[in-house]
């Protein structure tokens, strides 16, 4: 078995340029105490929030603050994510963090003091011409204004704050320390340690029984846990309904949507229109079953490899080259930047011992995206390059375009250029594919995102909106009553031709992200635009071209729904979701078509 390099084996052409942040360690001490020395001027503001000299001389003394603590807090993570076992940047990562929250409360005066001026004087500061760079920010103040409490209130919550983490804490050590799965044999017999990681490699084992034997553990092993975690989840939700309440706000949904200007249409639109699908899930569960060669499909085999005797290597250099050819519809501009970044060294591409696992793309204002990869040479690897290679060129494009508070994109946005471009890849991969069995091998892949990031965490998303109803209505969420909800819910959306295994209730108990309330559904939001860009890019050409481009270049200069509509894609409506489901109707008939 091959042993990971070290660190300081790795080749300069497969690594990223820190450089291109700060020349070394020395210039980022420079910078860093630089900033340090701002925190006196940070201050001298404070009471002074009521002429518009002083109002944009506050932003503008943000702004450069914000952009450089970025700036050394990027270039200190980056560096200890090549090598988490390098003491000297994990130093580095606690100076920059200690540093932003000192410099945060140095400038925690600004947004306060804005919200304290009366309307007129507000409203005067929102149409002034001196402003005009701030005005959407000031707009956001204003829509804010509502939802914020006394000075005494808003402190009494802020000390709140700690107890609300408790739900979700208290979840993440039953879950991540308590919980302890048997062991189960494995395909070749042998008893081994079933745990959170090995779990989805047994549910992928082409051996039915390995999938059926780790499913029921697992479920077992929740089962035993449910009061304390139907407690733990039932705590967040009341958490939940206690801020909104005390915020003023109709209802935990529209809180929780609040923030990034979503009419609350957008998510139960999504809702509605996944309803109309789900005949179209059932058929690729039908499918399957064929597929696999079962008489019943059930639960563990829903990751059961279709095509488990074809493989497919590919090198970073081929994932490159298909990633160029996949994206070449995006036009000139787009091919000449990405080209820029497998050039000039934004990419980490491979593992080393102490790297970080996974994969991102993170960058600071001022200076190119980085790109961390830990590529291994198979099509999810090439695909995680294309993804990532769009959140960058996203980010690119944004702060070229726009200045560095308006080219901060949000969470709603941020998946959809990255799956954009995974879309765009496919295609290409999809028309070029000569074996059948490599056709039906890309289709698997994709109709499978469909399935786990559409419909999935669309149910997550509905599961959320009828348990936070419930509650807000008076009722009282019992393991008996989650778990029933959660088993309706699979009910419905797999239907009555597959097993719908009385296991699967008790799936609420494991899922992280219901701690974080009302987040899942932007996945689904997230790939259902891009597949709206991606299918108009490739029918239209350049005209959606041009849109998809202005969307790429908008960052967070409106809110997020207004950008995407600008665009052409109008998430308040059925339309992005529908084009979305026919892209999956299609897929579903290329593979039906090749396994006559």
């Amino acid at each position: 078995m091959s042993t990971l390099p070290k660190r300081s084996e790795v080749t300069e052409e497969n690594s990223w340029k820190l450089s291109d942040l700060y020349t070394d360690q020395k210039a980022w001490d420079q910078a860093y105490d630089k900033l340090k020395a701002k925190k006196a001027e940070a201050g001298r503001l404070e009471g002074k929030i009521n002429t518009v000299a002083n109002l944009k001389a506050a932003f503008e003394l943000d702004d450069e603050i914000s952009n450089e603590i970025e700036k050394l807090y990027v270039y200190a993570h980056l560096n200890h994510d090549q090598d988490t076992t390098n003491p000297t940047y994990q130093a580095l990562v606690q100076k920059a963090k200690k540093l932003s929250v000192e410099l945060s409360e140095a400038l925690s005066y600004v947004t306060p003091e804005i919200l304290s001026l009366p309307e007129d004087e507000l409203d005067g500061f929102i149409n002034n011409k001196e402003l005009a760079p701030y005005k959407f920010t000031l707009e956001e103040i204003k829509r804010e204004k509502a939802h914020v409490l006394s000075k005494t209130e808003e402190a009494l919550l802020a000390q709140v704050g700690n107890l609300s983490q408790a739900p979700q804490n208290i979840f993440g050590m039953i879950n991540n320390a308590d919980l302890k799965f048997p062991k189960i044999k494995d395909e070749h017999g042998k008893e081994v340690e079933l745990t959170h990681g090995s779990y989805i490699q047994f549910l992928e084992s082409p051996i039915r029984e390995v999938r059926e034997r780790a499913f029921k553990a697992v479920y077992a092993t929740y089962s035993k846990q449910k009061n304390t975690i139907a407690a733990t989840l039932s705590a967040n939700i009341n958490k939940n309904i206690f801020y909104a309440q005390v915020r003023k706000y109709p209802s935990v949904l529209e809180m929780s949507l609040y923030g990034d200007n979503i009419p609350k249409e957008v998510y139960t639109n999504l809702i509605d229109t996944i309803h109309e699908s789900l005949p179209l899930l059932q058929r690729y569960m039908q499918l399957r079953k064929k597929l696999l060669g079962l008489d019943e499909l059930h639960m563990y085999d829903l990751f059961a490899p279709l095509v488990e005797d074809y493989k497919w290597d590919i090198t970073y250099d081929q994932a490159k080259t298909y990633v160029k050819e996949g994206l070449k519809p995006l036009g000139e501009n787009y091919a000449k930047v990405l080209q820029e970044g497998f050039d000039q060294r934004w990419i980490d591409v491979y593992e080393n011992e102490g790297k970080r696992t996974g994969a991102y793309s993170w960058g600071a204002y001022g200076a190119h995206p980085y790109v961390l990869l830990n590529h291994n040479n198979n099509l999810n690897s090439m695909f995680t390059l294309a993804h990532e290679m769009g959140h960058a060129l996203h980010s690119y494009f944004s702060d070229e375009a726009l200045s560095y508070r308006d080219a901060q994109y949000t969470i709603f946005l941020a998946e959809v250029a990255s799956t954009t471009n995974e879309a765009l890849l496919m295609d290409y991969l999809l028309k070029h594919a000569k074996d059948p069995k490599q056709k039906l091998y890309l289709l698997t892949y994709y109709a499978d995102q469909f399935r786990t990031t559409v419909f999935r965490q669309t149910m997550f998303a509905e599961f959320e909106k009828i348990t936070h109803e419930r509650a807000e209505a008076g009722d009282s969420l019992t393991p008996q009553e989650l778990s029933s909800i959660y088993y309706d819910l699979n009910k419905k959306y797999f239907g009555d031709k597959m097993v719908v295994d009385q296991d699967i209730e008790m799936e609420w108990a494991r899922i992280p992200h219901f701690y974080n309330s009302f987040y899942v559904y932007k996945y689904a939001t997230g790939f259902s635009a891009a597949t709206s860009f991606s299918k108009q890019i490739l029918e239209e050409g350049q005209p959606a071209v041009d849109r998809y481009l202005g969307f790429l270049k908008s960052g967070g200069s409106d809110y997020s729904i207004n950008i995407l509509k600008k665009a052409g894609v109008d998430m308040s409506s059925p339309q992005p979701i529908r084009e979305a489901m026919s892209v999956f109707g299609e897929l579903i008939e290329q593979m039906e078509s090749l396994t006559k």
